[in-house]
């Protein structure tokens, strides 16, 4: 029996294209989030141990840059989940139902995730740029978006997972089954 399977996964023969949202049953918006989770909850830990080296350790000061990079790194690729976030709300959603009621709540705590991570950065690259370890104001705004990014990312993994937001199969056909047979997109 074979063991692994990549084609389905990554072919986009037989798929339509969607625009910005990506390809059927390929969403651009869920990888380009993956980013900017991960440099916002880095750039918090870098900024805890920076703030545990104190001003007397110089690799202190490393954490504080590598912590400012990926802020920065974080909040551009942000721009192009927001992007594709924005659009498949606006194509995907229906007013007065509760995944629209989810996609808002999603949609602004990110928004505001946004917020704190360009007030860190600001933060950080006027007032703070060449301090020895991480300042507080700028330990409070990364760990206060990275709190808030966990918590935007749990509601939107709930608008999959529960409801099934924009989630497209490969048609009808089940790929739970034994088989050596792949399922792809327009097959049957």
């Amino acid at each position: 029996m074979r063991t692994f399977s990549f084609r389905p996964a990554l072919t986009l023969r037989g798929r339509r294209f969607k625009g910005l949202r990506g390809w059927a049953g390929k969403p651009s918006h869920p990888p380009l989030t993956d980013v900017p989770v991960g440099a916002f909850v880095l750039a918090a830990a870098f900024d805890v141990i920076s703030i545990v080296g104190g001003d007397d350790e110089a690799w202190a000061r490393d954490f504080y840059r590598a912590g400012s990079f990926a802020l920065i790194g974080g909040a551009a690729v942000a721009v192009l989940a927001a992007l594709t976030g924005f659009w498949d709300w606006l194509r995907s959603t229906e007013k007065g139902t509760q995944a629209r009621r989810t996609v808002n709540a999603h949609a602004w705590t990110m928004v505001v995730v946004t917020g704190l991570v360009i007030a860190g950065i600001v933060v950080r690259a006027v007032g703070f740029w060449d301090e020895p370890s991480t300042p507080v104001p700028a330990l409070v705004l990364s760990v206060a978006a990275a709190l808030l990014t966990v918590l935007g990312g749990t509601i939107g993994g709930s608008l999959v997972f529960d409801y099934g937001f924009n989630v497209e199969t490969a048609g009808d056909h089940p790929v739970w089954h034994r088989s050596e047979t792949d399922v792809l997109p327009g097959e049957h």
